[in-house]
Formats: C-alpha cells, sequence, structure tokens
C-alpha cells in the first residue's frame, strides 16, 4: 500500500473495519444536531464563524480515530459531519419563521457547505496529526519497553 493511500485512507490491522468507521461522520452530525436542538450545545451569539462545541466533538472524535489508524479522509469527513449538524441545526431549527423548504435550500446553499468544508479541512487535518503522533509516541513506548531487558 503506498504511503499516500495509507495516509488517505489509514491502514490498521488490528483496528475495526472500514465499513464501521464510515458510520462515524453521519453520527457525528445526528449526535451534534441533536445537543444542539436540545441545548446540550449551545451557539455563542452573535455572528458565529465556528460552532466551538461542535468543533471540539468532531476534533475529538477524529484524534482518536486517528489514533487508531484511520485516514485524514475520514477525519475530514468526521469533523465537517459534526459541524454540518451544527449547521442543520441553526437552519432547520432556528428558522422555524420560514417555511421548511427555505429553510432546507439555506442549508444546503453551496456557498455554506463551502465555508464548513474548509472549516473540516483545517481541523481535521490538526486532530488527524495529533492522534497520528500520539499513536506513533505510544507504540514507540511499548516497543522500548517491549525490548527492554528485564532486570
Amino acid at each position: 500500500m503506498s504511503l499516500a493511500r495509507r495516509v488517505l485512507l489509514g491502514s490498521n490491522p488490528n483496528g475495526s473495519p472500514r465499513r464501521h468507521r464510515l458510520l462515524v461522520p453521519p453520527l457525528l452530525f445526528l449526535a451534534s444536531f441533536a445537543a444542539y436542538g436540545l441545548g446540550v450545545f449551545a451557539h455563542a451569539g452573535g455572528v458565529v464563524f465556528l460552532a466551538f462545541d461542535a468543533a471540539a466533538l468532531g476534533v475529538l472524535v477524529t484524534a482518536g480515530l486517528a489514533y487508531r489508524g484511520a485516514g485524514v479522509a475520514l477525519a475530514w469527513l468526521s469533523v465537517y459531519g459534526a459541524l454540518l449538524g451544527s449547521n442543520a441545526d441553526h437552519y432547520l431549527l432556528g428558522l422555524s419563521g420560514r417555511p421548511l423548504g427555505e429553510r432546507v435550500a439555506a442549508l444546503l446553499e453551496v456557498d455554506g457547505l463551502v465555508f464548513v468544508g474548509v472549516e473540516a479541512l483545517a481541523l481535521g487535518t490538526l486532530a488527524w496529526v495529533a492522534g497520528a503522533l500520539a499513536g506513533r509516541a505510544v507504540d514507540e513506548v511499548r516497543d522500548r519497553r517491549r525490548d527492554a531487558p528485564a532486570e
């Protein structure tokens, strides 16, 4: 497997199958949407460029996935799912005075989806790097302990 493919898709023979990992982005979307809808997460107010709670959720889960060997593509999709859940709450539940079709159209506007995508690329990459480095550090410590002579 090439390095580019391993970085993009991940490689972990001991981890969960990739098909199970593909459930993470939609689950993060639903978790974020539900958390904002139920009031567990809250928007800071004013003009919000980054939904902090959704971003934190996505980054933490992404770092954990990277620690377990997932690729950066899944990191991007996971953070995107969490951030999109925040947007869905804002447009679908927060704009209740407008017709449903108008709210869905506002959620699916290309400029908003691209903006969330740029945020997901940046945050997902940072979280993936942190998780992958943590995984390598833990593996290195385990290897050193295993190779150390018993006294």
